[in-house]
């Protein structure tokens, strides 16, 4: 028998090296002509069937912004009542909500925990309202006239809602040139949809960490589909509408499975050559493995504390800059932290969420009060994992009444209890709750608060996505805070690990048995040859 040992290692040596660059070698190639197939169909650029500069109605010089808004629904007969069915329009949607029923929420009454809510700051908030005059509770929704359709539609570049304006433009000699605006009117363009969704929560970047300016012009380095160097894609390319209504949720607000847009609507539920990889996506959503990380270009902020606002130097608001211009204490708003490079993090989602309400009782066993709610888990078969950017912050509460509290922060005058203008909480709480109707005890204090927002932009290139030992891992994983499920490489169960190292173990001793008897039974054949 020892005269095999030495033929029996030199075997081995060889053939498992051999074995492996043999699977290697005759690995499938990528197959890229899905890729290839939607960059031909993205690359073909929407050439406008109608010159608008040719139509009589648009000659004239206007003075008032409804005046333009009643020249597009001239010829475009339909598409104001379809525009004030949508919550572009509304900023609220039908949903039904387990607990809850039939709801009615949006923008419109929601909080959140950047700027608390709309409710009492229109004039000011409704910069970002697809309408002209929402100031107060008075707007009237119904009248077709009051709907902005420039800012989608200017395709100039110079269309401007004026700051304070309650969603009217800057008009006259200051304003752009509202002729040349209307009489190039188009698609939609990345520029329009980001005045709003680049710039929500204060500025650029700093609401969702994976829109911001920089998608405008960076590379594909930064997201595979709007890189000026790969697709150069355009919002409204995936983001369809059909009668106005866009295709897409924000579940800071949203709160229903319908009308989302996948990355399976265009890639398919199968886009991977190994179907190991495909098998993933049974569980876990496209862009948790194709965006490692968020705000690559500027940062994002993390965490806001309302509680040290109102603090003031020599009697007057300040601020506080770090190096790169990111506020990061001003008397106005309170302290903030902000991150670049910023790994998600991961929760269960199947599309539904529920919202915490301004009339809802907070809990004060709990450490935190979570502002929304994505709902799912690994035993609902509509769930997956997705990335999500979780903003943190503190902010008032009625300490008695247990109420989340909407403070009035803008106006443009002093005196009027705007927390913004004249540094004062409880006026500015006073007056907040007076506009909601909701009864304040005259006692607050600050609650630790979460908000999460699903990441779906910045979509790194292949080569780039998260590795398998990234999750797979014991140590402080991508997934570590999701234990309600069984991961190899992850977690510890005596039966499996130990029927694992079973299979391995006697997977080796038939290779090594087989391999002898195959070696043996060839000798044995050579020496009957020989004789």
């Amino acid at each position: 028998m020892k005269s095999y040992t030495k033929p029996l290692t030199f075997f081995l040596a060889i053939a498992v090296p051999l074995l492996i660059v043999i699977v290697v070698l005759r690995a499938p190639e990528p197959d890229h002509s899905l890729l290839d197939l939607l960059k031909e169909q993205r690359s073909e650029k929407h050439k406008p069937g109608v010159d608008h500069s040719k139509f009589e109605v648009l000659q004239k010089d206007f003075t008032n912004p409804h005046e333009i808004t009643a020249a597009c629904l001239s010829c475009h007969t339909e598409r104001g009542e379809e525009l004030m069915h949508s919550a572009h329009f509304t900023w609220e949607r039908e949903a039904y909500i387990p607990g809850r029923g039939v709801t009615y929420l949006g923008k419109k009454n929601l909080i959140n925990n950047f700027c608390t809510g709309v409710q009492s700051n229109e004039a000011s908030c409704m910069k970002c309202h697809a309408g002209y005059g929402w100031s107060d509770k008075s707007f009237d929704f119904e009248n077709p006239y009051n709907i902005d359709c420039i800012v989608c539609h200017d395709n100039t570049g110079t269309y401007q809602k004026a700051s304070g304006g309650a969603g009217y433009p800057v008009m006259g000699p200051d304003g752009p040139d509202m002729k040349a605006i209307v009489t190039s009117v188009g698609l939609p363009k990345s520029e329009n949809c980001g005045t709003c969704h680049f710039e929500g929560g204060g500025g650029n970047n700093v609401k969702h960490g994976d829109l911001e300016l920089a998608l405008l012009t960076a590379g594909r380095d930064v997201d595979v589909h709007m890189g000026v160097d790969g697709l150069n894609m355009n919002c409204v390319d995936c983001h369809t509408a059909e009668n106005h209504v866009m295709k897409g949720k924000y579940y800071g607000v949203s709160s229903s499975n319908t009308n989302r847009l996948l990355c399976e609507d265009c890639h398919t539920e199968m886009p991977h050559q190994k179907s190991i990889l495909n098998e993933h996506t049974i569980k876990v959503a496209c862009q948790t493995c194709h965006i490692p990380v968020y705000a690559k270009v500027n940062a994002t902020k993390m965490y806001w504390d309302w509680a040290t606002a109102t603090h003031r130097k020599d009697g007057k608001a300040y601020e506080i800059l770090d190096e790169d211009g990111n506020i990061l204490y001003t008397s106005i708003k309170g302290d903030f932290l902000w991150d670049k490079f910023v790994k998600p993090e991961y929760a269960w989602f199947n599309g539904t969420a529920d919202h915490h309400l301004i009339t809802d009782k907070i809990d004060t066993t709990q450490a935190l009060l979570k502002i929304n709610t994505l709902f799912g888990e690994y035993r609902d078969r509509n769930s997956k994992i997705i990335p999500v950017k979780v903003h943190r912050g503190r902010q008032p509460f009625d300490s008695e009444n247990l109420t989340v509290i909407q403070a009035k922060l803008w106006d443009k005058d002093e005196g009027k209890g705007a927390l913004w203008v004249d540094l004062d909480w409880e006026r500015a709480i006073e007056v907040g709750m007076t506009y909601v109707t909701m009864p304040y005890s005259g006692k607050h204090d600050f609650v630790n608060t979460e908000m999460y927002m699903p990441v779906n932009h910045m979509v790194s290139p292949a080569a780039e996505a998260v590795t398998c030992k990234e999750c797979h891992t014991r140590n402080d994983g991508r997934l570590a805070a999701l234990n309600d499920f069984y991961m190899p490489g992850r977690d510890r169960n005596y039966l499996l690990d130990l029927a694992g190292k079973l299979i391995l173990v006697f997977s080796f001793i038939g290779i090594v048995v087989h391999a002898s008897l195959r070696y043996i039974a060839a000798r044995k054949r050579n020496v009957v040859q020989s004789h």
